[in-house]
């Protein structure tokens, strides 16, 4: 998908929130952002590699409908890589000599459920667990290599995310709210780091005629989608006058 559909799906995903909150007024909101890294698992990567994480940052703004529940619409942006020379699976993966780097963009809105009251003024807590759930769409813009007789070239790819994870918020103040947060993305793309069930396939063991040929199989598993993961302190600033919500 091209930048401007991409700039299409932001405005629309941007216009719906609205849409799903009539009447709120500029008090009713948190404005914030936050800075933190940025890692991949996929066809490179299997599992969650902490040694291989870029930097990340958000913006976003936030509607607290009680005590317990807020809706938070936020812009990002990732930096993610990976590297068979680097990560080395197995010695196909090796052979194949993969590698991406690039960024990832993208426009999300999440629900926010917290575990604990810490936002009203006489609240017994001054911070609260809590987990989210919701809806995105990220662009990746990068360059890479499937194999290692594939010439290095720009690409990119849109997809819908599903963001979920959870994190710990603690109020500073009346007005400032500290949180650390884990967030997980699964998207509906193989092709984050350039390798999905169109690459074509390496021959499994060398070649004869050219006994420099890499053996394994490139091609991705196209049931195996690829993911990315955010994780970060963001800080928030909140324009309510007054906290009051009511308790069932």
């Amino acid at each position: 998908m091209n930048k401007i559909n991409f700039r299409i799906y932001i405005l629309a995903l941007l216009l719906s929130t609205g849409m799903l909150m009539p009447g709120i007024s500029f008090a009713q909101y948190d404005l914030g952002g936050g800075l933190g890294v940025a890692a991949y698992s996929g066809d490179i990567v299997r599992r969650l590699d902490q040694g291989k994480i870029g930097l990340q940052g958000t913006l976003f703004g936030r509607r607290n409908f009680d005590n317990v529940w807020s809706m938070r619409a936020a812009l990002s942006f990732g930096r993610i890589s990976a590297a068979d020379s680097i990560t080395g699976i197995d010695a196909a993966a090796i052979a194949r000599d993969a590698y991406f780097k690039g960024n990832i963009y993208e426009a999300s809105v999440v629900m926010e459920y917290h575990f604990l009251d810490y936002t009203h003024p006489q609240a017994v807590y001054r911070y609260s667990p809590y987990g989210f759930f919701g809806l995105g769409y990220s662009y990746y813009s990068g360059s890479g290599s499937a194999y290692v007789f594939d010439p290095e070239e720009n690409y990119g790819v849109g997809t819908p995310v599903i963001p979920f994870g959870i994190g710990v918020k603690y109020r500073l103040t009346d007005k400032w709210t500290l949180a650390a947060e884990l967030g997980f993305r699964a998207t509906f793309t193989d092709f984050l780091d350039k390798i999905d069930d169109r690459q074509p396939v390496i021959n499994r063991f060398p070649d004869p005629a050219n006994p420099n040929s890499p053996y394994g199989v490139n091609r991705g598993n196209y049931s195996d989608k690829d993911w990315y993961y955010f994780f970060g302190l963001t800080i928030s600033y909140s324009f309510n006058t007054i906290k009051c919500y009511t308790y069932n």
